[in-house]
């Protein structure tokens, strides 16, 4: 359901007190926590109602395809906190990605995206959008002289990461995101590495900002969850009646457990960045680490742009061992505390091979482009002792170490 901005929080209220109160609206009983409505349907008092809901004449649910008010909770939360204007929540991440692009674009139309995307975004646009007439454009998300080829011809839509999906590249949105408006472009930025917390891509010019509520909003490895986020006559006039139809709707529960892991959103990510900082500073002084990627540190490629747009660092480190493939293994192998996962954004710490993994399916000639060499992990920062991360890592320099 689309979020109202009448129950909007206070300007006032800072982050860790909207993730605790913003959008709640109680029933009649009163509840603490906001309540669980598990229903497929609803009922109404007559046929005139049902009549009427249908035609837009009064407002009521209908059916938790279309919406439910426990997810309605938690899309009026993630716009407050996020600073949109409206929220459609999904049952995953990628059905938001999907339903904000498929939503926007038509045969004929045209979609550019940086290069640097995660693997399932990036076999959208290379291979899913291509099949309905849509050409699409791949560009180095870096620079912006290729942004204005790429812009020369009228755009729908334009998809970017920031920080990026392995590598952790920070576009400039702000400068992106002028170019794309004057070719007429929607702008869509997947800001799950950056969190809600630290980065604000519609203060920055996009149009649309999706999540995989999956990671840090849930952030417990539980439950699968989406959400899309922008202006309210865009949300209800074009990515609604697609998502409402098509069936990309999130379970009420799933609503209601992410509703549960954004009361301890901000103390997770906070603790978790400076874990993350900690074992970049490590590893970048470890033997047999080629190098780190940390936006918080001064050695990152687009560290000036990092400080620009963002309020903190994040929870992801991305590193490249010695020897190659067999290299990554044996240090992923001989972890014992942080665990080998695909996942990203939970409170325990993972790592993953993306060139054999999350960004296999794009070949070796992308992933080089994309710098995803056979030797880089992705690491997922989590909420242990960072002394006991640093010990465990230390195992995996131990065995690139014996070789």
């Amino acid at each position: 359901m689309m979020s109202d901005s009448k129950t909007s929080s206070p300007k006032n209220w800072r982050p860790a007190t909207r993730l605790l109160h913003a959008g709640l609206e109680r029933t009649e009983y009163g509840e603490t926590s906001e309540a669980l409505f598990l229903t497929s349907g609803f009922v109404y008092d007559n046929a005139e109602q049902a009549a009427k809901t249908f035609t837009g004449e009064i407002s009521h649910y209908q059916y938790s395809r279309f919406a439910n008010p426990t997810v309605a909770a938690l899309e009026r939360r993630l716009a407050d906190l996020e600073g949109a204007e409206a929220c459609v929540a999904t049952s995953t991440g990628m059905g938001a990605v999907s339903s904000a692009l498929l939503s926007q674009v038509k045969a004929g139309d045209r979609v550019v995206a940086s290069r640097a995307l995660f693997g399932s975004c990036h076999w959208i646009v290379a291979n899913l959008l291509p099949q309905y007439g849509v050409e699409t454009v791949f560009v180095d998300g870096g620079d912006l002289a290729a942004w204005d080829e790429a812009f020369s011809k009228p755009t729908a839509a334009v998809l970017l990461e920031s920080p990026s999906n392995p590598m952790l590249d920070v576009l400039d949105l702000a400068a992106i995101a002028e170019r794309a408006h004057k070719a007429g472009a929607l702008v869509i930025v997947d800001n799950v590495f950056a969190s809600p917390l630290y980065q604000k891509p519609l203060e920055l010019g996009a149009d649309v900002v999706v999540y995989s509520c999956t990671k840090h909003i849930d952030g417990q490895g539980r439950v699968l969850g989406g959400a899309v986020l922008g202006k309210e006559d865009w949300i209800k006039e074009t990515l609604q009646p697609f998502v409402r139809n098509t069936g990309n709707a999130l379970s009420p529960f799933n609503a209601w457990v992410m509703l549960k892991g954004l009361e301890t959103l901000a103390l997770r990510v906070e603790a978790m960045t400076r874990n993350a900082a900690a074992v970049a500073d490590y590893l970048a002084s470890a033997p047999g680490i080629v190098s780190v990627r940390y936006p918080g540190r001064k050695d990152h490629p687009q560290y000036d742009i990092a400080q620009r747009q963002m309020t903190g660092g994040g929870t992801m480190v991305a590193f490249e061992v010695e020897g190659g493939q067999d290299g990554a293994f044996a240090f992923m192998n001989a972890l014992r505390l942080i665990a080998i996962s695909n996942n990203l954004g939970d409170a325990r710490s993972l790592v993953t091979h993306p060139a054999t993994t999350t960004h296999m399916k794009i070949g070796a000639e992308e992933r080089a482009k994309l710098g995803i060499s056979e030797g880089a992990i992705r690491f997922s920062v989590g909420l242990e002792d960072s002394a006991d991360l640093i010990d465990d890592l230390a195992r995996g320099v131990a065995a690139l170490a014996k070789g």
